[in-house]
């Protein structure tokens, strides 16, 4: 996964709480349709989790589904919301040591036929689609804020920014 891109095209939040990070989310889950892959990177309890729960409940309040409960995928490694169209794939990759283990979870099939979230992203190597945007979660300096910044890889250089988020 390029960390620096010249060409790639970057969109900066300042998140004040929780809060915040679960209305990008919902913003976010607004945009995103089959096939779109999105990197979340940052340390241990910057929000990465968080972010994606709040994603994945969006988009089955949008689509009128119930989802009672969105876990940790850490032990699980995947977790994968057939209930939702396109279906959802929240991968978290922390536990993984070898690339060649995403391919027994069947990530690709994510990647064609679903809305893939990732989480530790960089144990992919240069598995990771082209096309993806990049999210880095970082704690701020006040308790419980975070900074973000999303990075659009491929098509989504073009592709962000047109996004219309809101936090």
């Amino acid at each position: 996964m390029p960390e620096t891109d010249p060409a790639a095209t970057s969109l900066l939040f300042d998140l004040d709480d929780e809060t915040a990070t679960s209305a990008l989310a919902v913003s976010l889950s607004k945009c995103l349709e089959q096939g779109d892959v999105v990197a979340l990177s940052g340390d241990l309890g910057a929000g990465k989790t968080a972010f994606a729960r709040a994603f994945i409940q969006a988009l089955a309040d949008q689509q009128q589904t119930l989802i009672d409960e969105v876990p940790s995928p850490t032990f699980t490694i995947v977790q994968i919301y057939d209930e939702l169209v396109p279906p959802v794939w929240h991968v978290d990759l922390y536990r993984l040591e070898d690339r060649a283990d995403t391919i027994e979870i069947g990530l690709e099939e994510g990647f064609e036929d679903g809305i893939t979230l990732i989480e530790w992203p960089d144990r992919l190597g240069d598995g990771l689609p082209a096309d993806h945007l990049a999210m880095n979660f970082h704690m701020a300096e006040i308790a419980g804020a975070r900074k973000v910044s999303m990075t659009g890889h491929g098509n989504w250089q073009s592709r962000i920014a047109s996004l219309e988020l809101t936090t």
